[in-house]
């Protein structure tokens, strides 16, 4: 018996507000700590380059783990492995306040790594199972709305109550812990179909739809930046700890707000086209940022940028439901994990290092550049396919 006929409409649905709410863990638990840890870091007189390095432990986490979760995932219930995963998360957001050495934070950087991923390929492979073909666009827009929403709400507490003391970790804690209620309440089929390993799912599906996986790339490398050096960004230009959190909850707030019309512009027009315009706005917005720094200006350019860079993951998810169906589907969701991963590591990496050799300008234009090679890529991949 399939889990379509196994599982009734308001099962489905309750299982994706379950996925949501798991989305929500593993976005606070990245918009939080990211730019909490960097900014301590950065108070601790620790250089760019290793601010990035030690950001970069959780993309690693991701990327060694991710193949091992399906594994998990039927040998204990998706539903179990994916609670485990955010109640390890909570002990670890505690974990780095009792050990505050750089050291530790490596190892626990990349043990949160392992953890939010479990959350993000469950959760993931949860919407892509449960959501229904038509509605299949909306459910994505949820989706990625509750994950910007979410990531904004990390750096914009950390605006209000500031990078000192327990308080940051303990409501890190508590949101993770509270998350756990909605995730209990899946319903999960008797006999879950088998996914495919990460690895295998790259290899093969990256014949299918290369660009689609170099987009999900691309957008993780600006992901991991922003969120782990783009406060650190802010501080080297003169902002105080405040304004440079803000900076970054302005940066994905662009995304929760621009969300539908995004998702209209993937609905009618070519979405390899969508996502070539969204890299391009982006990269140029990018360019003009170092300018923009310190005036009013600032905010609505971090505005759109935050729009139209995150906004090309919710056109390649929402390309992946449209394109691909049935296994195709599970083995794309597992492959875009690993490219999540793959890109977020180079992208924590990439922004410390251009950020100690160029200075903190390096960031936005190293970034731009990366994007405008996606955009090259782009437009050289719809000629070829044009002829």
């Amino acid at each position: 018996m399939t889990e379509a006929v196994v599982l009734t409409k308001g099962t489905r649905q309750r299982n994706l507000v379950a996925a949501c709410a798991a989305i929500v863990v593993f976005g606070f638990a990245m918009g939080l700590m990211f730019p909490l840890l960097s900014l301590l870091l950065e108070r601790q007189g620790h250089g760019d380059t290793l601010i990035g390095l030690n950001a970069a432990m959780s993309p690693l986490g991701i990327l060694v783990f991710s193949g091992f979760i399906p594994l998990a995932a039927r040998r204990f219930g998706a539903r179990a492995v994916t609670i485990s995963a955010a109640l390890a998360t909570a002990i670890i957001v505690l974990g780095y306040k009792l050990l505050p050495g750089i050291e530790a934070w490596f190892v626990l950087r990349f043990a949160q790594g392992i953890t939010v991923s479990t959350l993000f390929v469950l959760s993931e492979a949860w919407v892509v199972k449960f959501a229904d073909d038509g509605s299949r666009g909306r459910v994505v827009a949820i989706y990625a709305s509750a994950l910007s929403a979410s990531f904004g709400a990390g750096p914009l507490i950390i605006g209000f109550i500031g990078i000192d003391g327990w308080l940051p970790f303990i409501i890190g804690m508590l949101v993770l812990v509270a998350a756990v209620i909605p995730m209990a309440m899946v319903r999960e089929p008797p006999n879950p179909e088998s996914a495919p390993g990460a690895a295998s799912s790259v290899l093969s599906f990256a014949r299918k739809a290369p660009m689609l996986l170099a987009a999900v790339g691309l957008f993780a490398i600006f992901d991991a930046a922003t969120l782990s050096l783009l406060p650190v960004y802010g501080v080297r230009l003169g902002l105080d700890v405040t304004t440079a959190a803000y900076s970054l909850s302005v940066l994905i707030m662009g995304n929760i707000v621009l969300q539908l019309p995004i998702g209209w512009l993937a609905d009618r027009f070519d979405s390899r086209k969508v996502m070539a315009g969204l890299a391009l706005v982006t990269a140029l917005l990018l360019v003009l940022l170092p300018g923009a720094m310190g005036s009013l200006f600032m905010w609505p350019v971090l505005f759109v940028t935050g729009a139209t860079g995150y906004g090309i993951y919710t056109v390649a998810l929402s390309s992946l439901g449209e394109r691909f169906s049935g296994h195709e589907l599970v083995q794309g969701s597992a492959a875009f994990a690993t490219m999540w991963g793959s890109g977020a590591l180079i992208g924590a990496v990439l922004g410390g290092t251009m950020m100690t050799w160029f200075g903190p300008q390096g960031l936005p234009l190293s970034l731009a550049a990366v994007l405008g090679l996606f955009v090259v890529g782009s437009a050289v991949r719809m000629r070829t396919l044009s002829h």
